[in-house]
C-alpha cells in the first residue's frame, strides 16, 4: 500500500464525512460545469478523488446513469455507498491512485475536484495527464479543481499545488482547450474559508 493510500484510508477512517475540510453539503459549481459539459443524462462521467463526496448523489439524481467514483481510499468509496443505498449499484466505483491506475474505457467527462493539487512532484502529475488523455475521448471534456494561486498551501497536513487556469493549461497541453473557469470561496465545516478555481476543457477532436 503506498504512502498516499495509508494516508487517505487513515482519514476516512478516522473522521466522519462532515469532518473533513473539503467536505460540501452542496456541490453546486462541480454539478453545474457537468451540466454545462454534457447535458445529455447519458453521458460517462468519472470523478477522481471522489472520496465520500455528494457529487454522485447529485448526479443520479438528476438522471444521470453512467456513473464512476474513483479514490485512493476504499473507506471513503464504502461509505458514499452506503448513504446512497440502493442506487449506488448502479455506479462503477474503482479503489486506485489516478497515477497508476489503468483506465478500462471512455468517459465523456473527467472530473477532479481536489486530488489533483496534492500531486506536488512533476513525475506525479504527467502521469495523472496521461491517464487523462487515454480516458477522455476526443471533444469530451475535464473539469479540474483545485486551491487557486491564493488558497492554503497545505491540506489534510499534505503540501498541495495550488493552480489557475493557465498552469492547469500548460499541464495538460495543447490537446486541451480552455473553455471555462470560475472561483469559488470554499467554507469549511468550521468555519474557514478556502479561495478554489474550477477549470473546464475540452479535448480537441
Amino acid at each position: 500500500m503506498s504512502d498516499r493510500t495509508t494516508h487517505w484510508q487513515n482519514v476516512y477512517a478516522t473522521k466522519g464525512e462532515t469532518e473533513v475540510s473539503w467536505f460540501q453539503d452542496s456541490p453546486a459549481i462541480s454539478f453545474e460545469m457537468i451540466r454545462a459539459a454534457s447535458p445529455d443524462r447519458a453521458a460517462a462521467i468519472i470523478d477522481i478523488g471522489g472520496g465520500a463526496s455528494r457529487l454522485v448523489d447529485v448526479l443520479l439524481q438528476d438522471g444521470y446513469r453512467d456513473l464512476a467514483v474513483l479514490d485512493l481510499s476504499a473507506n471513503a468509496l464504502d461509505a458514499a455507498q452506503k448513504r446512497i443505498g440502493a442506487a449506488a449499484s448502479t455506479v462503477d466505483w474503482i479503489v486506485a491512485d489516478a497515477t497508476t491506475w489503468r483506465p478500462t474505457k471512455i468517459w465523456d467527462v473527467w472530473h477532479d475536484r481536489a486530488a489533483f493539487h496534492f500531486l506536488t512532484d512533476p513525475h506525479d502529475r504527467a502521469a495523472y495527464v496521461e491517464r487523462l488523455r487515454s480516458a477522455v475521448a476526443p471533444g469530451g471534456q475535464a473539469i479540474i479543481a483545485t486551491f487557486a494561486p491564493d488558497g492554503p498551501e497545505k491540506c489534510s497536513g499534505l503540501p498541495v499545488q495550488r493552480h489557475d487556469s493557465a498552469s492547469l493549461s500548460a499541464e495538460l497541453g495543447p490537446e486541451f482547450e480552455l473553455v471555462e473557469t470560475r472561483s469559488e470561496t470554499h467554507h469549511t465545516p468550521w468555519h474557514s474559508t478556502q479561495a478554489f478555481q474550477f477549470s473546464r476543457f475540452r479535448r480537441r477532436c
